[in-house]
């Protein structure tokens, strides 16, 4: 819990939450997530910022666990996609993760897919990121058009796969074969 006077946003109590995250992790040795709610005005709301920052521990560490600074703001679409009941999840999971496909998407190829995701779906970014050739990259990207429909360069088909993978890290979370 941290008192907000004196902290000018959001920009700033995520600096906070670094060094307090640092600070922890090389004085304690320990491994340290920080869950960050939204701002209350008074003391009885505090319960309520305590609560979203808990559950931004909890959706950011399933679809983000690298990250380790998880801001409830921020977490929109995650928020949202584990509201979406667990049949419509694996119904729209089976849409491209299926038999058909399974051959496709092996780790090298979702790792692939991750970067150029991280890359902002910049070819040459991406491709110098993974120590391949553009070439590499496109022939890929073509498999993966070719299997699907979904162009990944296209902005629009690209938010179709990046939710489709969201949805399977929410099904794996959940026990679910995904």
């Amino acid at each position: 819990i941290k008192d907000m006077q004196g902290v000018d946003g959001l920009e700033e109590l995520n600096q906070f939450a670094l060094a307090v995250r640092e600070t922890v992790m090389e004085e304690a040795a320990l491994n340290v997530n920080v869950g960050i709610g939204e701002e209350k005005n008074t003391l009885t709301l505090l319960g309520q910022s305590y609560a979203e920052a808990k559950r931004a521990l909890e959706v950011g560490y399933l679809f983000h666990p690298e990250d380790g600074i998880y801001v409830y703001s921020h977490m929109l679409l995650e928020r949202f996609l584990m509201g979406i009941p667990q049949e419509d999840c694996q119904h729209f999971h089976s849409l491209l993760f299926n038999r058909r496909t399974n051959k496709l998407f092996n780790e090298e190829m979702l790792q692939t897919i991750d970067m150029f995701f991280r890359k902002d779906l910049n070819l040459s970014d991406t491709a110098r990121q993974l120590y391949i050739h553009r070439n590499t990259l496109v022939y890929r990207l073509e498999k993966i058009k070719k299997l699907t429909g979904l162009d990944l360069r296209e902005f629009d088909d690209a938010i179709t796969f990046k939710v489709a993978l969201m949805v399977k890290k929410y099904l794996t979370s959940r026990g679910i074969e995904a």
